[in-house]
């Protein structure tokens, strides 16, 4: 009971701070923009935005977090701000701020020299070959993370079909959504509709992300152990109460084939997901945080 109220202080601090200080700059905005309020709308969405950064930055919450490398009271602060609704200046603006950790960067199937993960990617097709998903589609994942091959001695012939499409890694949701369709069309098969990558899948350039497992998704524990869905949920449900290897209720060949993959019990990312919308306009941003560095990055805009 004492965590839970501590957490809910924590909470309530953090939501205090961030009205605050974003209904300051909107009322600033809007004084002074009432006659271009599409045009500045852009505007609106930084002010909410550097606002969030600079409520994140000076947070002693999460300076207490980091000071303490604690993953129970990170878990604490994240449980209660997943999602935060404000309402301010006719503006309505919603915070959620989560794990940046929770799932698999498919860029992790190869190092920065573009050297193949073999144990990796043979897990990988284990895992969707349960889903029904014929595993030439992670070859033509290897495909978009490989670079561009002067033999061409590509997986596939996507690239014949797009040209353009980015070679160097899969650089976001959008990205992979481009191979899915390919895979789709040329191989005739609709398997990849009934599962959802968002759920095991993240995206970007470091090939060294880190899986935090107190925030594991169901299918990334699925895909780390090689367990069925009913093991991983069990898994999932004790997030936050892991902080060594020990601690997992699991056998000494899954803790063989959990060594393969990067993980920790602490890692201080966020992810943070504003959507801020008025009575014509709506625009999401989404971008992760270093809680080390105190820097945001990988900044997607929606409008």
């Amino acid at each position: 009971m004492q965590k839970k109220g501590i957490a809910l202080l924590i909470t309530l601090l953090f939501i205090v701070a961030i009205t605050a200080s974003i209904g300051l700059g909107l009322k600033q905005i809007n004084n002074a923009s009432k006659e271009l309020q599409e045009q500045n709308f852009l505007l609106q969405t930084r002010v909410i935005l550097d606002d969030v950064l600079t409520i994140l930055k000076n947070s002693g919450e999460l300076n207490t977090v980091m000071q303490e490398s604690s993953p129970s009271k990170l878990y604490a602060f994240l449980s209660q701000t997943k999602a935060i609704p404000l309402e301010l200046e006719g503006y309505h603006v919603e915070v959620e701020i989560t794990s940046a950790r929770k799932k698999f960067n498919v860029n992790n199937l190869m190092d920065a020299n573009t050297t193949v993960n073999n144990p990796r990617v043979e897990m990988l097709k284990e895992f969707v070959n349960k889903q029904n998903i014929n595993s030439n589609f992670i070859d033509l994942l290897l495909d978009n993370m490989g670079k561009i091959k002067d033999d061409l001695s590509y997986n596939s012939a996507i690239f014949s079909e797009k040209p353009m499409l980015f070679r160097d890694y899969i650089a976001s949701n959008r990205h992979f959504e481009e191979i899915e369709n390919y895979y789709e069309s040329n191989y005739n098969d609709e398997s990849l509709k009934k599962f959802d990558f968002d759920t095991l899948f993240s995206y970007g350039q470091s090939r060294k992300d880190i899986i935090d497992l107190n925030y594991a998704t169901i299918p990334v524990w699925e895909l780390l152990l090689g367990v069925d869905a009913l093991k991983a949920r069990t898994l999932a449900s004790k997030s936050g109460q892991y902080t060594k290897l020990e601690d997992l209720d699991i056998n000494a060949a899954q803790k063989v084939r959990l060594s393969k993959f990067d993980t920790s019990f602490f890692e201080p990312f966020l992810e943070v997901r504003l959507e801020i919308k008025n009575t014509k306009q709506k625009a999401l941003i989404y971008f992760e945080y270093d809680m080390k560095t105190k820097k945001g990055s990988h900044y997607v805009y929606e409008l």
